[in-house]
């Protein structure tokens, strides 16, 4: 089975889905317990019948739904067809699927010396090393990465990736700005746009726009 670039299967999804790192993501805006409890038991129940598993998250009125390949390490055609059956019994119940609610945050490391910290991560985190990063197997804890930089101080070391459905980008960028922000680079856009607090920490809005 074929695995697909962030790209690949975002432009591939049915409407409604997040291409991110790995995986395809949608909320389901259910409104009640029981209604998401019962859509849960039908996407179960067509999971079982394609043999393949999404990671499902019951909340009091939503559910997110994630999916991905694990034995390819990411996205495939199998998660696009139960992408489509998904939205075709979200459809059947009156649910309305929310992209908005569809975002994944990982945490970057700037460091001289990954190999030499990376360790200490996936012991202290219990997880394990794809890449050379930090993921928990469970999809609990965000990935950890780790990014090249020099040993001059000071520097941030630590910054968040917040990534997101491309069309919720402009919003979230003024809402920053609005809140004291500031926008202190967009030359990799869209690729991921840099924004820091009014203290200048810094964090990474992306998107699956421009890779590979």
């Amino acid at each position: 089975m074929t695995r697909l670039t962030v790209r690949e299967a975002a432009e591939r999804a049915p409407q409604g889905w997040v291409s991110l790192p790995g995986v395809l993501r949608t909320r389901l805006r259910t409104g009640s317990f029981a209604a998401g409890l019962d859509l849960v038991n039908a996407i179960g129940a067509a999971a079982e019948k394609a043999d393949h598993h999404p990671d499902l998250d019951l909340r009091y009125t939503h559910v997110d739904v994630t999916l991905s390949s694990h034995d390819v390490g990411g996205v495939t055609g199998r998660d696009l067809r139960l992408a489509a059956t998904v939205n075709e019994l979200a459809a059947a119940a009156g649910v309305a699927l929310e992209p908005a609610g569809a975002v994944l945050v990982e945490w970057a490391l700037d460091t001289p010396a990954s190999s030499k910290v990376l360790p200490f991560w996936r012991a202290l985190l219990d997880a394990e090393e794809r890449d050379g990063e930090v993921a928990d197997p469970s999809g609990r804890l965000p990935t950890v990465w780790f990014q090249e930089s020099g040993s001059e101080e000071p520097r941030q070391r630590w910054h968040p990736d917040l990534w997101l459905d491309p069309a919720l980008v402009r919003a979230r960028i003024d809402a920053a700005l609005a809140a004291g922000g500031t926008l202190v680079s967009d030359a990799s856009a869209p690729r991921f746009w840099v924004l820091a607090d009014p203290e200048g920490n810094q964090v990474c809005l992306c998107t699956w726009q421009e890779r590979g």
